[in-house]
């Protein structure tokens, strides 16, 4: 597992480009924090360095973004913060079928956490500060750890 202090938005931003260098579909990425820790900027910086350019915003009330990877894959990004009951929801709506198919994001992803595949990415975002940020990242998919910014 990695530590991170990150000093601001740009270093949270680094953070993720350099995760999204070594990503190959099918992933899964674990996002943990409270509000405003960063969980969407992460996301959109992960998006940006795989090659997407539309902009990405956070699916709060859609539920499960849908984006065009260069390469023909897809990158969903999941919020599961307004869901009313987290696993049969998830479950509903074929989160567990998307986790074969490209690389997905999930926010809030403490509310679906027995769904989840044991080999993932948790990334921890934690406020350290004003603008700065305590980022563990645990790569479970290996005994290797995560890259560095």
């Amino acid at each position: 597992m990695r530590v991170i202090l990150s000093e601001n938005p740009e270093a949270t931003r680094a953070l993720a480009r350099s995760l999204a260098r070594d990503l190959h579909p099918p992933v899964v990425i674990a996002l943990y924090g409270d509000l405003g820790a960063g969980k969407t900027l992460f996301t959109q910086a992960l998006a940006q360095a795989l090659g997407i350019t539309q902009p990405v915003t956070s699916p709060t009330f859609t539920l499960i973004n849908e984006y065009d990877l260069p390469d023909g894959g897809k990158l969903y990004h999941v919020d599961c913060y307004r869901l009313h009951d987290p696993i049969p929801e998830a479950i509903g709506l074929g989160l567990e079928e998307l986790f074969e198919e490209g690389i997905v994001v999930i926010e809030w992803a403490d509310r679906i956490e027995p769904l989840l595949p044991a080999a993932r990415i948790d990334v921890h975002l934690e406020h350290a500060g004003e603008d700065k940020r305590r980022i563990l990242v645990h790569d479970r998919r290996t005994s290797t750890p995560a890259p560095s910014p």
